[in-house]
Order: structure tokens, then C-alpha cells, then sequence
């Protein structure tokens, strides 16, 4: 959130020209280093996983658009990323974690029937367990992945009874969480 120095100081800081300063500033914003608004002087920007995965973000869905071949593999990469988190899940939840996976599951069955609501309790969910690993990396990617899924895949909402579907599903993944069942909760997903 804090500021750089002017491009001023910068330029006499490291003895170089203005373009050379802009150059640089512009290179920090493409990576997300900063963050730059015409009149003020360029802002450090809050560094974390999802903040690096919103710098992919375009790419990954212009490549997802424009390749059917990356659409399958990231249905792959999806199903082998929740089946270990899945996994790590039913290894690693505590009490106050199944308990917040069986808030997002209500959350879930209240919302059917109204497909937007539904699709982001759905995110909810999965994001939920991904956060059981404690690893804010896995969180990140995991909502990353569920964006594009539910962006390049929108007809899976739409095929008659998906919503019963992912429910029973959900409910069976809840159950062998909260048995500590690993292998029972990657056959429910």
C-alpha cells in the first residue's frame, strides 16, 4: 500500500532518464508489483497467491477460449488438484473446519434453483476444502480453477438435474470428511 519515490527520485536515485524509470514502473505493474494511477505515484500493491494467479488470470482464459486442448487438460488438472485436496481434507479437517464445509453445503442447498448463487456456493464449497490444508496457495488456485471451469464449461449447469447431482455429491464428500475417510472422499468426488 505504500508508495515508490516520485520518478524524479528515482531518476537521480539511479542515474538514469525518465524512460528508463517508466519502463521499469511499467515492467513492476505487468508483474503486479505495483500499481499505477495516472497523478499519483506508483502504490506497492498487497502481494499473495491470488494476487499472482490474477496476473495469469488473462492469459489462462484467452488460452482456455482459443485451444480446446487446454480446455481437457485443465478438466484434468482440476480433478487431480481435488482429488489431493480432497484427500488432505479428510487427513487434516478440524472440527471448526467441517463445520464451516457444512455451512457452505447449506449454503449450497439454499441456493437451488437459482443458477448464478448456486455456481458461487458451489466455488464456496470447494474453496473450503482446499483452505483445510492451510495452504493459501491451494486456495487461490482452487478458486482460480473453478473460475475458468464454470466460465469455459457452462452447459454442466445447465444439463437437467446437475444441481441434485452435485449435491448428493457434495454430501457424500462432507460424510467421508468427516469420517477422516481419504480414499471414500476421492470416490465421492
Amino acid at each position: 500500500g505504500g508508495f515508490l519515490p516520485s520518478e524524479r527520485d528515482l531518476m537521480q536515485r539511479f542515474g538514469v532518464g525518465r524512460p528508463a524509470v517508466r519502463e521499469a514502473l511499467q515492467a513492476l505493474a505487468g508483474m503486479g508489483i505495483i500499481q499505477i494511477q495516472h497523478g499519483e505515484r506508483a502504490r506497492l500493491t498487497s502481494m499473495g497467491p491470488s494476487t499472482v494467479l490474477e496476473q495469469v488470470d488473462r492469459t489462462v482464459r484467452h488460452l482456455l477460449q482459443t485451444s480446446p486442448e487446454t480446455r481437457e487438460h485443465l478438466r484434468e488438472a482440476r480433478l487431480m488438484f481435488e482429488t489431493g485436496m480432497v484427500r488432505l481434507a479428510a487427513r487434516n479437517a478440524t472440527p471448526a473446519q467441517v463445520e464451516q464445509l457444512r455451512d457452505a453445503l447449506a449454503a449450497q442447498e439454499a441456493s437451488a434453483g437459482h443458477p448464478a448463487r448456486f455456481v458461487a456456493a458451489d466455488m464456496a464449497f470447494h474453496k473450503t476444502i482446499a483452505g483445510m490444508a492451510g495452504n493459501p496457495i491451494y486456495t487461490a488456485v482452487s478458486q482460480a480453477m473453478l473460475q475458468w471451469v464454470f466460465e469455459m464449461f457452462p452447459r454442466l449447469l445447465r444439463v437437467p438435474g446437475t444441481e441434485s447431482l452435485t449435491l448428493r455429491e457434495h454430501r457424500e464428500v462432507l460424510e467421508a470428511i468427516t469420517a477422516r475417510d481419504e480414499e471414500g472422499a476421492v470416490r465421492a468426488l
